[in-house]
This record gives C-alpha cells, sequence and structure tokens, in this order.
C-alpha cells in the first residue's frame, strides 16, 4: 500500500505486520500495517493525514489487553507507545503522554512520594490503554485520581476533557466506543505521609503479581481475561472471576495449547502451536460452566481485535 503521504512524520511503518509481535499473548494474523508512534503531537498529525487519504485506522497501545485473531484484520493498527515517556510534575499532578507506560507512571509518582497509583504498579500496558479500559487493581481505579484526559476527536478537534465529566464504568470508558483518541493525561495525587510505605507496597503489590500472574514474557496472555462478578450486597466488594472459575471446574480444562495459567483460574494463557481461535474456544466453554454452575455471566476484560469463528458481538470496526 502507497503510504508515502506520511513521510517527514517521526514513525516507524511495518507493512502487513504479524500482529503476534505486537500483543502479550503473541498470537494474531496480519494486519495492512503497523504504523508505531511515541508522541502526541506526531500522533494528532499521522490521524489527520490517514484520515485525509481516507484510511481506516484502529489505535493501540502496547497490546497487553488484546488477543487478536489468527485471520487478521484488514485495517492499518497506529501503536502508541513509548519506551521513553514523557511525565511532568507540577505540584502535586502529573502530566504524561498516553503513550506511557503505566507502571512507569506508578513508579514515578512513588519515587516522587505521591499516592494515588501505587495499586496501579506491575500492570503491562500504556497509560491511554488504562484510561480507555479504566484499568485497576486492588480495589483502586485508574479514573480515581483523573484530573483531565486530552483526546483528539474523530473531526480532528482537540479537547481536555475533565477526568469527573468522563462516564466511567468498571473496566469501561466512553473511549472504547466514541472514536476519540487519548493523546495525554493529568493526574491530581497527594503527599504521602510515609513514603518508605509507598516503596514497601509497591514491592509488595509486584512480588504478588509475579506469583500469581507469572511472566507474559515466559507464559504469553493479557492479564485477566474476565471481569471480576458484581458484589452480591449493595456497596460490598467485587468477587473475583477466578474463584467461579475454579470452583465449576473450568480452571481445569484445556482447548488444544490453550489453558487457564496454574496460579490463576483467570489468567489464560497458551502453550507453543497454541492458536488465538484455540484462546477464544476456550473461554468460552470456561464461561459457560460458570453459567451451568452458579448462573452467573461472565464478561470480557481483554478486548479482541478481528474476527472469530463462532463469534458473537464482534461490531463493524473489528475491535471489540
Amino acid at each position: 500500500m502507497n503510504l508515502d503521504f506520511l513521510s517527514g512524520l517521526k514513525i516507524k511503518i511495518t507493512e502487513n505486520a504479524d500482529l503476534r509481535r505486537f500483543t502479550t499473548f503473541q498470537l494474531g494474523g496480519a494486519c495492512q500495517a503497523v504504523i508505531e508512534c511515541t508522541d502526541a503531537a506526531t500522533l494528532q498529525e499521522l490521524a489527520a493525514r490517514l484520515r485525509a487519504h481516507r484510511h481506516h485506522f484502529l489505535i493501540m497501545g502496547f497490546g497487553s489487553n488484546i488477543l487478536a485473531s489468527d485471520k487478521g484484520i484488514p485495517v492499518i493498527i497506529v501503536r502508541y507507545y513509548s519506551k521513553k515517556p514523557v511525565i511532568q510534575l507540577d505540584g502535586n499532578t502529573l502530566a504524561t503522554d498516553a503513550a506511557a507506560p503505566l507502571d512507569d507512571l506508578a513508579r514515578y509518582a512513588i519515587t516522587r512520594h505521591l499516592e494515588g497509583l501505587t495499586a496501579l504498579s506491575g500492570i503491562p500496558g500504556t497509560v491511554g490503554g488504562a484510561i480507555a479500559g479504566n484499568a485497576g487493581a486492588y480495589g483502586k481505579q485508574i479514573c480515581d485520581h483523573l484530573a483531565s484526559v486530552t483526546a483528539l476527536m474523530p473531526d480532528n478537534t482537540v479537547l481536555t476533557i475533565p477526568g469527573g465529566s468522563i462516564a466511567f464504568g468498571y473496566r469501561d470508558s466512553p473511549f472504547k466506543r466514541n472514536g476519540a483518541i487519548i493523546l495525554s493525561a493529568a493526574f491530581a495525587l497527594t503527599p504521602a505521609e510515609n513514603p518508605s510505605a509507598l516503596h514497601a507496597k509497591r514491592r509488595e503489590i509486584m512480588a504478588a503479581r509475579l506469583g500469581k500472574h507469572g511472566s507474559w514474557k515466559k507464559n504469553p496472555c493479557a492479564g485477566s481475561f474476565f471481569r471480576n462478578v458484581e458484589p452480591t450486597e449493595k456497596n460490598g466488594p467485587r468477587q473475583a472471576a477466578g474463584w467461579f472459575l475454579e470452583k465449576s471446574g473450568a480452571k481445569d480444562i484445556r482447548v488444544n495449547g490453550a489453558h487457564a495459567y496454574p496460579k490463576h483460574a483467570n489468567i489464560i494463557t497458551r502453550d507453543d502451536g497454541a492458536s488465538a481461535q484455540d484462546v477464544y474456544d476456550l473461554t468460552i466453554r470456561m464461561a459457560g460452566l460458570v453459567k451451568t454452575a452458579f448462573n452467573i455471566e461472565l464478561i470480557r476484560e481483554v478486548r479482541l481485535l478481528g474476527f472469530f469463528d463462532k463469534a458473537e458481538g464482534c461490531n463493524a470496526e473489528g475491535f471489540w
């Protein structure tokens, strides 16, 4: 395909790109191209040019919450991710490009003795992806301290939106559906009364994540596959989806090389040779066992990219 109109931009273009190279599941077929972009200004210009030339594209961060189809997808993927994040401190407010790794932001806040992001330590992915999915852990969500989001709208205008005016849900936000591209964000944090406790908490969280989740580099996965379950009591905590998966026997089933991680029923991983379709089929079976045992409908936390056999709910965009 001819992408000469993108010349001069600080980007990397890989045509006919294999999606397994760009997701932590390390699965997926080819797309038209992956365009890698690392800063907000370049992303804004890149999106404007792609739209002007009528090229359909989808935005992806680090690819840590995605299962990409073996069939690939006939669109351009723009990967907005930077190994060298731009994070700025103004008083108790942290501002960052959405391309920044989320864990880098959490660590930066801790080193500045600021509270509010410690619970997000160790979560792979970018700040932008985390906001779009309202990522969280240990009862905290990224929206809790979100001061504002600067987003590129479908008409190429740029808006800065107060965090409190965004209708976040559990592992959900309007950014999954409204076509806006998150460029950057700011977080209002509070000074820590005991900075050493922040460092200790981070070490505790990182050790717990490694013990329960393992490493996606050794056991390819996309983190927790299903959302935790709505509380049975008003204002009560959500119930771990992994508990229902384990008690229903779902943890013990396999589809070819796709299976649950031994230490966590809600972490789906796979052996060499397994396909994305195997993973998808396994999760449908697992959710079915929970439905039969507890009459609970598990909801995916992981997003699907592309088209899967016998899949329901896929929209025309191919990102669902």
